[in-house]
């Protein structure tokens, strides 16, 4: 299979010399930044209608280059498979090719339950793996499909999956169940509530320095801007 099907191509964009924009490619490089949009939201009872990301690519392009000097490509739009477990599969093939060439994947958009193909792909290679998730919720329930409310128990049951730490940041004690909170404590990985984290990055800065993988819940993100309006 050659997951280059299943990606539509970013349209080109006029930027400066000077701009990211300028010097994005479409092919995966040696050791370069890989962005991949993915507009499946089934794992949180959303659809897998295509999403229009072209407003974050405009933002993105037009910042200046400055000094750096790592390849960065736009893969583009992934795709969605007649099935949630589909676009896994597929993405997970995209992040085994970026792996041998050495390239950071970058995927944005997306339900919360593709941290699980992430975490999968990275776990193919690697071993021992740090893993730091920024989320309002943290939900441990069982189930056999993967879904927003899955994916977690199942990286952590998983008898083939090699984690080392767990991080869990920004949650909120009024939207979870105390026994997750308690068993995420319980097995010694680390949890910081969303009020520990304001006006200081000195808690949570060490867990990104030796991440081996981050996920974000944009959901957590808007909880953030709420307290600064």
């Amino acid at each position: 299979m050659n997951f280059e099907d299943f990606i539509i191509s970013p349209r080109n964009f006029k930027t400066e010399n000077w701009q990211i924009g300028n010097r994005i490619t479409k092919d995966i490089k040696e050791d370069s930044i890989v962005l991949l949009f993915v507009s499946d939201y089934r794992g949180a009872n959303g659809d897998a209608e295509v999403q229009d990301f072209t407003g974050i690519r405009k933002e993105f392009y037009k910042l200046s280059q400055l000094d750096f000097e790592i390849p960065i490509v736009d893969l583009g739009d992934l795709v969605s498979g007649k099935s949630v477990q589909d676009s896994h599969y597929i993405l997970q093939e995209v992040l085994s090719a970026c792996h041998y060439k050495r390239a950071i994947p970058v995927v944005v958009g997306g339900s919360n339950d593709f941290a699980f193909s992430l975490f999968s792909a990275l776990n193919f290679h690697t071993k021992n793996i740090n893993y730091t998730q920024i989320s309002n919720i943290i939900s441990l329930k069982q189930g056999e499909i993967i879904n927003e409310h899955t994916f977690l128990s199942k990286i952590f049951g998983a008898k083939n999956f090699s984690i080392k730490n767990y991080h869990h940041l920004g949650y909120q004690k009024h939207l979870n169940e105390a026994d997750s909170v308690r068993l995420i404590k319980e097995v010694e990985f680390d949890i910081i509530r969303l009020a520990e984290m304001m006006n200081s990055t000195e808690k949570t800065e060490p867990f990104f320095r030796k991440a081996d993988l981050v996920t974000v819940n944009c959901d957590a993100i808007e909880s953030f801007s709420e307290l600064f309006r």
